[in-house]
């Protein structure tokens, strides 16, 4: 769909996953949400390499800092230090509130630092704000919008 906005999450937990789908659902336009569990097949997906070789370049990436199976701060400066993805916004979001996860995000460039709230209501918010914020409110760099719009260089 040309000018489709795409959201890539990269969170472990699918019970969070769900949340966030849920809580982007009824954004207007629509987005599309892409959904990875660990950093290396994230890297992956962003690169287009292997299976995700189609994929399409996020607008936006909520980046949940607590992954199991990977290192979200190496995956966060992977993603920072790569001229073709250092412009994409990244969003952490976590249960911390520890002064040094926040420090640790900003001095990898993260573009934000969320915290995850407990109650419904409060994640919903948060979610939509996030995307909100990054999708409709914030201008992003014209190359981000073209892949959205063309996507003809893959062919």
């Amino acid at each position: 769909m040309p000018g489709q906005r795409n959201i890539l999450i990269i969170e472990d937990n699918a019970g969070d996953v769900r949340l966030m789908r849920e809580a982007l659902r009824e954004m207007k336009p629509p987005v599309s949400i892409h959904a990875i569990a660990e950093g290396e097949e994230a890297l992956a997906f962003l690169r287009q390499q292997g299976k995700h070789r189609n994929a399409p370049k996020p607008h936006l990436i909520l980046l949940d800092f607590n992954l199991p199976k990977s290192d979200a701060r190496e995956l966060l400066r992977d993603i920072k230090e790569d001229e073709a993805l250092r412009l994409i916004p990244v969003a952490v979001l976590t249960t911390s509130d520890a002064e040094k996860d926040v420090r640790d995000a900003y001095q990898l460039h993260a573009n934000c630092y969320l915290r995850k709230p407990v109650d419904l209501d409060g994640f919903f918010s948060t979610i939509r704000a996030a995307a909100h914020f990054w999708l409709d409110v914030a201008y992003i760099p014209a190359d981000l919008e073209a892949d959205a719009v063309n996507k003809s260089h893959l062919l």
